[in-house]
């Protein structure tokens, strides 16, 4: 995992109404946490915190540079408007090099089941591995290419990036492939059919009978 750099600001103000006035400003409001120090809320550059957190996918870790000193953070949870697409807020945990965390990685389903009527789905989001900070992987690759109808991929079967260990329960289904049914087109009941065949002569008996009345009409 590429470990990008942001030169944070140390805040002393807090509340909505300075994180308001912080992404007025294009910048994003952040909390430090972790090795029984106090929080240390920060202010971040606004695009390169997006860029950064793009790039490091779920689990972007960070040299974050504080009042001179550098710190190694991995992001713990970020808010995000689902309006405005933009991050309001991030918590970050301190890391050290070498240290292992916990973190959920995403699972990225890849390749083309063998049957055309196949598809691929998958029964979780994300698995909990144990990995080394600056090795976390941004995902976990699960290829079904030319997987047949009924084929099971389980956590055991994961390939996970060296020094990485799981921690999701080996036997959690992963994906499996399934066959895709078309529903057919539902057939009229029996009544209802009769209704509607009932309604069909009701609705030429009326038209002749209409007809009829019309050249009387016209014969006067």
């Amino acid at each position: 995992m590429a470990t990008e750099r942001i030169k944070a600001e140390v805040r002393t103000e807090f509340g909505k109404g300075a994180a308001r006035r912080i992404r007025r400003e294009g910048k994003i409001p952040a909390v430090v946490y972790g090795h029984g120090n106090d929080p240390v809320h920060l202010t971040l550059p606004g695009h390169d915190t997006q860029m950064a957190l793009k790039h490091g996918g779920a689990n972007a870790l960070l040299e974050i540079e504080i009042e001179g000193k550098d710190q190694l953070a991995l992001t713990k949870q970020v808010q995000a408007s689902p309006i405005l697409r933009i991050i309001e807020h991030i918590d970050f945990v301190t890391v050290k090099r070498g240290q292992k965390v916990h973190v959920d990685v995403p699972i990225h389903v890849v390749g083309e089941v063998a049957e055309a009527e196949g598809v691929a789905m998958a029964e979780v989001q994300a698995v909990e591995i144990e990995a080394e900070a600056t090795h976390i992987p941004e995902y976990i690759e699960v290829d079904v290419e030319g997987a047949e109808i009924g084929a099971q991929i389980f956590a055991r079967d994961l390939v996970l990036p060296e020094g990485s260990t799981l921690y999701t329960d080996p036997d959690d289904l992963i994906v499996h492939v399934t066959e895709v049914y078309e529903e057919p087109e539902p057939e009229p009941e029996e009544g209802e059919e009769g209704a509607e065949d009932a309604a069909d002569e009701e609705s030429e008996g009326g038209d002749s009978e209409g007809g009829d009345d019309s050249e009387g009409g016209d014969n006067e």
